[in-house]
């Protein structure tokens, strides 16, 4: 796949030649390296449509939402949470990452999305606080942008204690 492949878009997000539907169908128009009447998968459609979000230069909290939020075009496609952490497996999951990368960097220049913001506590050791902020110092950043850049990554569930 190109990066962030680029394809007109519709006033409702979609393409004028490719339908809206998520399943393995055949689309009009193929994506570059496809060849015509080749079926889509699901995971090239959720690329698609986030390449198209993409061309449309939004903040990287709205992008974030619309394509990989609670109620985003991925976690609508891969409902169930084997599918989709498959899907977070794949190329195509790790080019909307780059994409997301991209509008965060932007957005250090733009204005931010209009979304309220929520803030968490954590609580977590010194020794952790202390990595995280010469982490932050050392890339150049605030602490904040540094856990949420840690935040968007993927998780291995292996890595995460049941409580």
């Amino acid at each position: 796949m190109s990066e962030f492949q680029q394809h007109p878009a519709t006033p409702q997000g979609g393409t004028a030649t490719q339908p809206q539907s998520f399943g393995e169908s055949t689309v009009q128009t193929p994506l570059p390296g496809q060849t015509p009447g080749q079926p889509i998968t699901k995971r090239q459609e959720v690329c698609r449509v986030a390449a198209e979000m993409f061309r449309q230069t939004p903040d990287w909290v709205t992008f974030f939402r619309e394509v990989l939020g609670v109620e985003g075009v991925a976690r609508r496609v891969f409902s169930n949470p084997e599918e989709m952490e498959a899907f977070e497996q794949t190329v195509e999951y790790a080019e909307i990452q780059a994409m997301v990368a991209k509008l965060r960097e932007r957005s250090r220049y733009q204005s931010e999305s209009n979304e309220p913001t929520r803030v968490i506590t954590v609580r977590l050791p010194k020794s952790l606080h202390e990595s995280l902020k010469a982490e932050s110092h050392q890339r150049r950043t605030s602490m904040n942008q540094l856990c949420i850049s840690k935040l968007l990554q993927i998780i291995d569930n292996d890595l995460v204690p049941s409580d």
